[in-house]
């Protein structure tokens, strides 16, 4: 939890040059729109630094441009002096997608390549519905897009064009050009692949402290795991990288590999905070991880029918400490003034003592100012067995 800043004392202020220097220490944040209590992405600032708001990364993003928006594993907001090293990801996005996505959405979307480029040249910067006004509008669902859609998406993952911000949720969509500093953008030369390849597998295992070569593949998902495996094996042979053996959770072995100074790093006793995670934290997000080194195994349930959902639509892990103790499904309801706890599960072998109670009553005092509301409901039955 050290790598992922949750084992000191949840503290800053959360905004400026603390909210960035966290951002980095991250590496990125996963965006997200669901908001049954708070966006994953403010959650997971907010679980490290109480005092975030979300006005605070909206800033940071639109105003300041600390951080650029684009992709790792799904969309996320990254630290802007990483974006020399996402022209690899423009490149390998391109190539891609093309012709996935002309096969996903049964049109030539590439038609609409100069007529979008062309209007945000010079109408300035553009959302979904203003282009493409004339094409038929699919009902068929969130990711049924028309062709300029289609467009938009792919001019922003091939790195011509950059979100400026979003509307609610929606992106707004300029020239990379009018965004980005020259220094920094593709036609200023790009980074050797090779270069990309070793800062983004350093940056992973930077981040993780130790790692299997898949997983630090799969830290931003740029890399493809042949390249980091050809990257830990000459690691290795030079002595910067060296294979070691971790306990994961139920005493199982697993060879990974390490910096040679892992074992003199300090570790730092976790704070005893209790803190509700999103379901996308940095700690959590590689499900398979998560569940080898704390047992903790997460599978969110919202494409889940309700019937069939073993916990719940969107259910929150509780930390303490170093310890996933429980999931709880809450929601706010804004309209009421309430954040409503339906249920929660500890997780097997922790007792729901009086003392963890009073530790998520604070916590939950805490959320309700992020959540926008001010009073906490318990229905009754909230306290479940473990599953």
């Amino acid at each position: 939890m050290q790598r992922h800043d949750l084992s000191d004392a949840p503290s800053g202020p959360g905004k400026g040059s603390d909210l960035d220097a966290l951002i980095q220490r991250l590496g990125f944040v996963q965006l997200d729109s669901i908001n049954t209590v708070a966006r994953a992405h403010d959650l997971i600032l907010f679980a490290r630094r109480p005092a975030y708001r979300s006005k605070h990364l909206k800033r940071l993003h639109d105003v300041d441009r600390a951080l650029f928006e684009h992709w790792t594993h799904d969309a996320a907001v990254i630290p802007m002096p990483f974006y020399r090293h996402w022209h690899l990801r423009f490149r390998r996005d391109a190539d891609a997608l093309r012709a996935r996505w002309k096969r996903w959405q049964g049109h030539d979307f590439d038609e609409q390549f100069e007529p979008v480029l062309r209007h945000i040249r010079d109408h300035g910067p553009v959302g979904t519905s203003d282009v493409g006004k004339d094409e038929k509008k699919s009902s068929g669902g969130w990711w049924e897009w028309h062709p300029s859609k289609t467009a938009l998406e792919y001019l922003w993952r091939s790195g011509a064009l950059t979100v400026t911000r979003r509307d609610g949720f929606r992106k707004q969509y300029d020239l990379t050009e009018r965004v980005i500093e020259e220094n920094l953008c593709v036609t200023n030369g790009s980074p050797d692949p090779g270069e990309s390849i070793d800062w983004l597998c350093n940056a992973a295992l930077d981040r993780l402290g130790f790692a299997t070569s898949g997983e630090i593949a799969a830290f931003w998902a740029t890399v493809t795991p042949q390249e980091a495996k050809a990257w830990v094996e000459d690691q290795v042979r030079t002595g910067a990288l060296i294979p070691v053996r971790i306990t994961c959770d139920g005493g199982a072995q697993r060879a990974v590999f390490a910096r040679p100074d892992i074992a003199d790093a300090p570790v730092e006793s976790p704070t005893g905070r209790l803190r509700v995670l999103s379901p996308f934290d940095p700690a959590l997000r590689d499900r398979n991880r998560a569940e080898r080194l704390f047992g903790f195994d997460y599978r969110i349930e919202i494409f889940v029918p309700e019937a069939q959902r073993k916990y719940g639509y969107y259910v929150f892990p509780l930390l303490e400490g170093d310890r996933i103790v429980g999931r709880i499904d809450m929601k706010a309801h804004r309209d009421q003034d309430v954040l409503r706890i339906t249920a929660l599960w500890p997780e097997r072998g922790v007792k729901w003592s009086g003392g963890r109670l009073a530790k998520l009553e604070a916590e939950l005092n805490r959320i309700t100012r992020l959540a926008g509301v001010s009073q906490i409901e318990f229905l009754p039955g909230w306290l479940r067995d473990p599953l």
